[in-house]
């Protein structure tokens, strides 16, 4: 295994990953934010509203582990094609995103406002009629959409050799069917599961793995061997490091979604359970606390009237369920796991296999 004193301080800025991902979305966006301009000048907003969620800060996460797989394959560094191929991963987050937010009633995104609250807003602002809310909603879609569109625009144009991008293209299809599948399997849990029943923890294991882990590391990992014409030996290796470790990922993304600081994670205080996200989280502490309490934490999570008061008292629930001591074990368990894997995967350059290592670190030792 890499020495710790190898490992890149910063791993998504190694060979500028990240500023090299931020300029290709500028550049893609200035095209799109052009072409929009020709149809109407009333679509302004709407690329506003783009630039400003793709633009934003996130942690180009999805893009890193793209490009790293490509390397890891033997890529070459500091491409423009591979670099406009991962940066099309962000265009598939933000679509993700803008629908995720509007089916959970989120109201923030990153300490901003969701995109379906800011067009409320505007419709609110400009004196509009109609319901407003219903516009916020309609909007959302409809953006939501263009950047599904956008992110296969751009990965098809990445200006990588087409016959790599033909041979790529079946994973990325994959890891987007995935993920919209995993998300109505989320969608589902809240009304028609049972928290409390016996097949609460596989169901929200299966959501994890397609919502999540598979479209945060393992695919986009995979994504970029195949871009590089990597042998079916990397490609799973990269399945064996990268599942695990986008599960790790979530269950730490679940910690935070309850206990997280909203000056760190950019949502309200237990927003997940405002929302009423039913995962391996939630499971675990329904398994942990006596029926009556386990009753409440099923029947109030996600409740429209739930009040500032209840969520704390939700939280504290969870808290006395022994469940996050569950989940911190168990990300500990998957992430040696995923590093036993990486320290067995054939990757064709060791800079790859430091920076994946300190990644996987990064993706799953997140504060509070």
């Amino acid at each position: 295994m890499t020495s710790s004193s190898h490992r890149p301080a910063n791993p998504i800025d190694v060979e500028d990953v990240r500023e090299r991902v931020n300029a290709a979305l500028v550049g893609f966006m200035d095209g799109q934010t052009a072409l929009l301009g020709k149809v109407s000048p009333q679509l302004e907003p709407v690329t506003e509203a783009l630039r400003d969620f793709l633009l934003d800060g996130g942690k180009r996460l999805r893009p890193a582990f793209c490009y790293w797989g490509w390397r890891g394959a033997g890529g070459p560094a500091a491409g423009e094609g591979i670099t406009r191929a991962a940066a099309a991963l962000e265009l598939l987050q933000a679509s993700a995103l803008v629908h995720d937010d509007l089916m959970d009633r989120s109201d923030t995104r990153r300490g901003l406002p969701s995109v379906h609250r800011r067009f409320e807003a505007m419709h609110r602002a400009r004196g509009w009629r109609g319901d407003r809310e219903q516009y916020g909603a309609s909007a959302a879609v409809l953006l939501g959409d263009l950047l599904l569109i956008w992110c296969d625009e751009l990965f098809l144009n990445s200006g990588l050799d087409p016959a790599a991008v033909l041979a790529a293209k079946p994973m990325f299809d994959l890891m987007r069917t995935e993920v919209m599948v995993g998300q109505y399997l989320d969608v589902l849990e809240p009304v028609a599961g049972d928290s409390t029943d016996e097949g609460a923890l596989e169901r929200a294991q299966t959501v994890l793995h397609y919502k999540s882990a598979k479209y945060t590391i393992e695919r986009p990992l995979q994504v970029g061997a195949l871009l590089a014409g990597a042998p079916p030996r990397l490609v799973e290796a990269y399945g064996a490091f990268g599942l695990p470790l986008g599960e790790a990922f979530q269950l730490r993304d679940d910690l935070l979604g309850v206990f997280g600081d909203p000056a760190v994670t950019g949502k309200p205080a237990g927003d997940d359970l405002r929302e009423g996200k039913r995962t391996l989280l939630v499971a675990h502490a329904m398994r942990g606390l006596p029926a009556a309490e386990a009753r409440q934490l099923d029947e109030r999570l996600g409740a429209p009237d739930l009040t500032a008061g209840e969520v704390a008292g939700l939280r504290e629930l969870v808290a006395r369920s022994g469940a996050p001591e569950r989940v911190e074990q168990r990300i500990d368990e998957l992430l040696r796991q995923a590093l036993a894997a990486l320290e067995e995967a054939p990757l064709a350059d060791p800079q790859a296999r430091a920076t994946l290592l300190a990644l996987a670190e990064a993706a799953t030792v997140r504060k509070y």
